[in-house]
C-alpha cells in the first residue's frame, strides 16, 4: 500500500531541525532520540516513526487528503540509512572521536535537508540504485 508522499518530507523537516540542534548543542541525548526515531521508521516504515505519527494525527487532518503517493520501501530504506549515520554519530559523540560524531550527524543532516527543502530523498535514490544493481546481478 502506497503512502502519502508528504509524510516522509514532513519527517525530514523535523529531522533537519533535530539534527541541526544536535550539531549546535552537541547533545548526545537528542541524537539518541533521533536514532530511535530512525530505528522505528526503519523497522516499521515511516508511518511508525514518531514524526509519522505526528504527521498522521496533527498535520494531515489540517492539510487535506493526499495529493501524491509513493511506495513505502524507499523511504523505509532511507530511514535505515539515517539510522546508520545517526548510530555512528552517537558513538562518536559519546565514545569518540568527537569529529566522527559531528561528521556523521552532518551527513545525516545534509540528506534530511535535501528531502525537506527540495523533495530529493537521497536514501530513496540509493534504494532504487541498489534494486537496479540487484536485478542486473540476477
Amino acid at each position: 500500500m502506497d503512502i502519502d508522499a508528504r509524510g516522509p518530507r514532513f519527517g525530514a523537516a523535523v529531522t533537519t531541525v533535530v539534527l541541526a540542534v544536535v550539531l549546535i548543542s552537541g547533545s548526545a541525548w537528542l541524537l539518541a532520540w533521533q536514532t530511535l526515531a530512525f530505528a522505528l521508521g526503519a523497522a516499521g516504515g515511516v508511518g511508525r516513526s514518531p514524526y509519522g505519527w505526528v504527521f498522521r494525527r496533527a498535520v494531515r487532518p489540517r492539510i487535506g487528503p493526499p495529493t501524491g503517493f509513493e511506495a513505502p520501501e524507499p523511504p523505509r530504506f532511507a530511514q535505515a540509512v539515517g539510522l546508520l549515520f545517526a548510530g555512528v554519530g552517537l558513538v562518536g559523540l559519546t565514545l569518540g572521536p568527537h569529529w566522527l560524531g559531528l561528521a556523521a550527524t552532518g551527513a545525516a543532516l545534509a540528506a534530511a535537508f535535501l528531502n525537506a527543502a527540495f523533495g530529493y530523498c537521497l536514501g530513496c535514490e540509493m534504494y532504487l540504485l541498489v534494486r537496479r544493481v540487484a536485478v542486473r546481478a540476477e
